[in-house]
């Protein structure tokens, strides 16, 4: 990115674009010598520092953001380098949130500062709106360039999507979201039009399990393919970043060798009897693994940090994707043959037209996992993965164990309300750090728009985590010596859109044992459905943070049952697969298919039936009508097997 590309110069008419009301001619042109101006995307800063980036709501932000994900403790400096068009005074906006704001929580935990050249505004931000907006900073004086700093104060979700400097003090930018997205791409010198990005047999969006299933078993089958990712690793909830324990029986009878990817791209290790993996260390979860496998792959063409924003059709076909870099918001056109939505949230289909079912009510949640760290255990302190691990592996050397947490009154009022982990409150048989950490159950959004709503969904869990962990240390006195040493802040989602295809698998189907003649992937979970756990309601009705499951012979089906191939393609849209919990089931036929070994497996077989499509030139329906046969033989060879 080159600095230069942040500026506007006199007499260029881009900021006319963002302002909030359109001056008339005359006023514009008295204006423009006013009108030098500079525009700094926070993704594009050139040091992240401890600021993590967030491109979970980019369809209704326009952009990611920076967020500062600290657990508590401030975290490094982003900081990056400007220059202006001139010297001189300018207003400053730094488009952000007060993210505690929709509830009316007091105190505004996500306070930050700018520094320019090592000076912090007098404006402290993040403290103003429940929505994205521009929020003042005042006039600053500046030469011709200047270093930036997004300087965090509490390390407690702090948020930054973009700063903008204008020489005209009565200048207001817009917030809407298409004026700003022109504006942007403008200023950075992008072209109007994507630039080419291949032609490709299958374009894979998502990867997660499903996806980078999905691309493996086609790549090795001869199928030209592109996988696209909106995170740098791979895995979705079973990556490091979100740390959902892959669930789900492989290499199953009838067709043994379904599920060999899945194993070859998850670490070997076999979880014991009653033992928790969620939120465990990074290294369990081994995201380098699965991106060696991927980029081993010569077919395959990984597009790591790109989202897809745009889907184009041809009738009832998709033609290509457009896809958009999350790091320097450069377009590129994709065109294939197929396409496979595993996007979790059937994005793809969803803009293609796809039908679908969803309903935002009685939804399972999200879950946004966490552990806990025992500053007293030296190798726990050394294999953290805490953003101040230096300073906290000297205060171990020199045994300053105790680990103070600031009060959140923002946070969840929890303090005469029972929770899991709190003294004397047993969760499913567990009690005290053991029902705290680690543990999928902490999870909201029942009543939320998963698509549309997810940073208020992910912004209430952490709301919850820090309000259990408040009472825990300042009112219950307990664990003085232990901080929170992890959490993601990328939502682990369990129910979203669903696309529909030539069956519609549902919980009476696994419970009859119901037998089709294209079985392709083995289920093994049980009709697992998420609801608020009753116990913890009281106070929190409709803002709910803990869930409860089904369970008892109603919900068990059996050890084994092969869903049918037909769920894993659309019914109206002719090339375009699906796996992952998007796939065509019921709303409670979505608790058996949804846990990620599952879906991987899944992704498996859509890779072999692409593989079949691009040799026969069908598409993914004539695969049933013509090739199921051809299917089955390619699902009894091992996984490894290349064409």
């Amino acid at each position: 990115m080159k600095r230069r590309e942040f500026i506007g110069f006199v007499g260029n008419t881009s900021l006319c674009l963002l302002a909030s009301q359109l001056p008339s001619l005359a006023q514009y042109k008295a204006k423009l010598a006013a009108q030098e101006f500079v525009f700094v995307e926070a993704e594009q800063f050139a040091n992240h520092g401890g600021w993590e980036l967030d491109q979970q709501s980019m369809e209704q932000m326009g952009s990611p953001y920076l967020l500062a994900h600290g657990l508590g403790i401030p975290v490094q400096d982003a900081t990056t380098e400007i220059k202006f068009p001139t010297a001189g005074t300018y207003r400053v906006w730094v488009r952000t949130r007060d993210w505690v704001a929709p509830w009316n929580a007091p105190g505004a935990p996500g306070k930050f500062q700018l520094k320019i050249n090592g000076k912090a505004l007098k404006e402290t931000f993040g403290t103003k709106s429940a929505t994205w907006h521009w929020h003042d900073g005042g006039m600053v004086k500046v030469g011709t360039q200047a270093k930036l700093a997004l300087h965090d104060l509490t390390g407690f979700e702090g948020r930054c999507e973009a700063i903008l400097f204008c020489k005209d003090p009565a200048f207001k930018p817009s917030n809407d979201v298409a004026a700003l997205t022109k504006f942007r791409r403008q200023l950075l010198g992008l072209p109007e039009n994507p630039a080419d990005g291949g032609q490709f047999d299958l374009i894979v969006s998502g990867g997660g399990l499903a996806g980078t299933c999905a691309a493996i078993a086609a790549a090795r089958n001869g199928v030209k393919v592109a996988l696209i990712q909106d995170r740098p690793v791979l895995g979705g909830n079973g990556s490091s970043e979100v740390r959902v324990w892959p669930e789900g029986h492989t290499n199953k009878d009838l067709f043994p060798h379904i599920g060999d990817i899945v194993n070859e791209i998850l670490p070997p290790i076999k979880k014991g009897n009653g033992q928790v993996f969620n939120g465990v260390a990074a290294n369990y979860y081994d995201d380098a693994l699965k991106l060696k496998v991927v980029k081993a792959e010569p077919n395959i063409t990984l597009l790591i940090n790109h989202r897809v924003i745009k889907v184009e059709t041809e009738g009832d076909s998709i033609s290509s994707l457009v896809i958009q870099s999350t790091l320097t918001s450069h377009q590129y056109r994709l065109t294939g043959k197929l396409f496979a939505d595993c996007t979790g949230d059937a994005s793809i289909g969803f803009k293609a037209g796809a039908d679908y079912e969803y309903k935002v009510e009685n939804l399972m949640g999200s879950t946004n996992l966490f552990n806990v760290l025992d500053t007293t255990n030296k190798e726990e302190v050394l294999a953290c993965e805490c953003k101040d691990k230096s300073a906290l592996a000297l205060k171990c050397d020199i045994g300053d164990y105790n680990q103070p947490f600031p009060r959140c009154p923002w946070a969840l009022d929890l303090s005469d309300k029972p929770f899991p982990g709190r003294k004397g409150v047993k969760t499913f048989g567990k009690e005290g750090l053991q029902s705290f950490a680690n543990m999928w159950y902490w999870e909201s959004g029942f009543d939320k728009d998963q698509v549309n709503q997810v940073e208020m969904i992910r912004d209430h869990n952490f709301r919850a985590m820090y309000g259990a962990w408040d009472v825990i240390k300042n009112v219950d006195k307990m664990y003085p010596k232990h901080r929170l040493g992890w959490s993601a802040f990328i939502a682990g989602k369990r129910e979203s859109r669903r696309l529909m295809g030539d069956i519609i698998l549902d919980a009476e189907d696994f419970k009859k044992q119901r037998k089709f003649e294209d079985p392709a992937f083995p289920c093994s979970w049980h009709v697992d459905l998420h609801s608020p756990k009753k116990e913890f309601q009281s106070g929190f009705e409709n803002n709910e943070f803990v869930a409860d499951y089904t369970r008892g012979v109603e919900y068990q089906y059996g050890e084994v049952y092969w869903a049918p191939y037909r769920t894993l393609y659309s019914r109206n849209i002719k090339n375009l697969f699906m796996a992952g919990r998007c796939i065509s089931v019921s709303k409670s036929g979505l608790g058996p298919v949804r846990v990620m070994k599952t879906c991987g497996m899944m992704g498996e077989i859509v890779g072999k039936a692409a593989s079949i499509c691009i040799k026969n030139s069908t598409n993914p329906r004539g695969v049933y009508t013509n090739h199921i046969k051809e299917l089955h033989q390619l699902m009894e060879k091992p996984g490894t097997t290349r064409a």
